[in-house]
């Protein structure tokens, strides 16, 4: 279905320098939401013969203003590929975020970043979008500053399920709940973890379950348990393959008293991983985290786990859209 958008208010717009439809968010998540705003850039821009662009941010107005330690959805190089599947025509401008950018009043932020920089003809954002010093600008008054800046703005499409807008923060409560299934319907691909396989204390080997400990993982984290996934190998230029499914276990490990880690089993995968890059795709929560009476019961239960994370994963299949990854 064709977004719907508010009509655009083209007072003074045409101008010749005038040359870029930019659609202006965070993209946390790259989700439903999102995908429906980028296009609705694409197409105007394309109607009109003119670029189209997404303005967004980095690092997350969150972790400036706030701190860090929450995750993200998705980090900034695997934001701006998602964004790109979108339309490859889309050109992605990454704006540092810092406590000075987000002093800026609306005026200024519009008059030296939007018009200034980017030769904004269009604006199009989202319906909760803010702006500006603590975050006073709005949908109208973004359109009161195209009216004195020449340049239009209109909001695209919001798309909601029963459950209402599809939104990051919607999608951030159901990772954390760990209901990964709600947040793929979300985001239109399952919730993923990235990092790099560093080596482990080798008990999954041990217990004949190799795993791939991963560490410097940037994303929201689900709730400690296990989980079903599908896990590609992620090369330099953020070029994915897909090496297959996995069990995810993201916890203390309670029954060996092994402390925190994220370690995945690839499923049928016999080679050396150490060192690599991996994106872990969490398609459903098996269980949760819990302690075993002996290792022989926990080796039982890893296996059991194995097998419904098998039927689960069977009819998945390959987004053509990833290369050669899964999602």
């Amino acid at each position: 279905m064709a977004p719907n958008v508010e009509t655009p208010n083209v007072d003074g717009v045409g101008r010749p320098d005038r040359t870029a439809v930019i659609a202006v968010g965070n993209f946390d998540g790259v989700h439903r939401g999102h995908q429906a705003l980028v296009r609705t850039t694409t197409a105007s821009a394309r109607e009109r013969g003119l670029e189209a662009l997404v303005l967004t941010f980095h690092p997350h107005p969150f972790e400036v203003l706030v701190g860090p330690g929450r995750g993200v959805l998705t980090p900034l190089e695997r934001k701006v590929e998602l964004l790109g599947r979108i339309d490859p025509s889309l050109r992605v401008v990454v704006e540092p975020f810092t406590r000075e950018l987000a002093a800026l009043t609306p005026e200024e932020f519009a008059e030296r970043v939007l018009v200034s920089r980017l030769h904004a003809h269009t604006v199009v954002v989202g319906h909760g979008f803010r702006f500006g010093r603590g975050r006073t600008g709005d949908l109208a008054t973004l359109q009161a500053l195209g009216r004195k800046l020449a340049f239009s703005a209109l909001a695209a499409e919001l798309v909601a399920d029963p459950a209402g807008a599809i939104s990051s923060s919607r999608i951030r409560a159901a990772i954390e709940h760990g209901d990964v299934s709600a947040a793929e319907r979300m985001l239109s691909r399952p919730h993923a973890l990235s990092g790099r396989v560093v080596h482990g204390d080798g008990r999954g080997h041990a217990l004949g379950v190799p795993t791939a400990n991963l560490s410097r993982v940037q994303e929201l984290l689900p709730p400690h348990g296990v989980y079903a996934c599908l896990v590609d190998r992620v090369e330099p230029g953020a070029i994915a393959g897909a090496l297959g499914g996995g069990v995810l276990n993201v916890g203390v490990r309670p029954t060996m008293d092994a402390g925190f880690s994220l370690e995945v089993h690839v499923l049928d995968f016999t080679g050396d991983l150490y060192g690599a890059c991996l994106r872990v795709h969490l398609v459903e929560r098996l269980r949760e985290e819990r302690r075993f009476a002996s290792l022989a019961e926990l080796s039982a239960q890893i296996q059991a786990d194995i097998l419904v994370a098998r039927r689960l994963l069977a009819e998945r299949c390959r987004d053509p859209s990833a290369g050669g990854g899964w999602y």
